[in-house]
């Protein structure tokens, strides 16, 4: 069976990015109307249904070209003898998962559904400054708005005071931008920018004193 040609990094790649946000936001749901433990079962069952076949694929031919030509629309070309970045995206939840309080894992989630492929997009079409290998700073200012609105709009839910929301939020904002910017060695971004993006949250929502009228 012939490889087929696949998008690249610097394609606009809708159907990925589709598919990620589509993904992520069920995710967000589950983590949001569903019973915590619940929410955890479900997370930890998709992760051994998905990644351990990830790495299997590694080392088994056949699979991975069956895989490869039933998730064409979604895979980039890189992807083919390398892990997927769904095998990233989906260990950094569980990381963020069991170590974070709720509100961090809910606002960590919507950073992750949208800034990322929205910042991608953006970057894409219109990244004109680089900073970083392929980010850009168009790219980055898409990502801090989409962050900073979607933190802005998770604590008004929540009835937080609007102007310390507001405050909150900018910061959040550059948490989240910065998550999506700044690259770790080799490590993916699928990985990086959750695991980083709940540590600064977390680490805000401390100092603003959230937590008090969470929990």
């Amino acid at each position: 069976m012939q490889t087929p040609t696949l998008k690249r990094r610097t394609d606009l790649h809708l159907a990925r990015k589709i598919w990620h946000m589509g993904a992520v936001s069920l995710m967000f749901l589950c983590w949001v109307f569903a019973p915590e433990k619940t929410s955890l079962i479900i997370l930890t069952v998709a992760w051994f249904l998905f990644v351990p076949l990830d790495f299997l694929r590694q080392t088994w031919p056949a699979l991975n070209d069956w895989l490869v030509h039933a998730f064409k629309p979604i895979m980039r070309q890189t992807e083919v003898d390398r892990l997927a970045g769904t095998t990233y995206l989906i260990t950094g939840v569980m990381v963020v998962a069991f170590l974070f309080p709720r509100p961090v894992v809910s606002l960590t989630l919507l950073f992750l559904a949208f800034a990322d492929p929205l910042a991608s997009y953006v970057g894409i079409r219109y990244g004109r400054d680089k900073i970083f290998g392929h980010k850009s700073l168009q790219g980055f200012i898409a990502a801090y708005c989409v962050c900073a609105g979607l933190s802005f709009a998770y604590l008004l839910s929540m009835n937080f005071e609007v102007s310390r929301s507001l405050i909150f939020s900018l910061l959040a904002g550059a948490v989240g931008a910065l998550a999506e910017l700044i690259p770790l060695g080799k490590v993916d971004d699928n990985f990086s920018l959750p695991v980083f993006s709940a540590m600064g949250l977390y680490g805000l929502l401390y100092f603003f004193g959230f937590f008090s009228n969470v929990f």
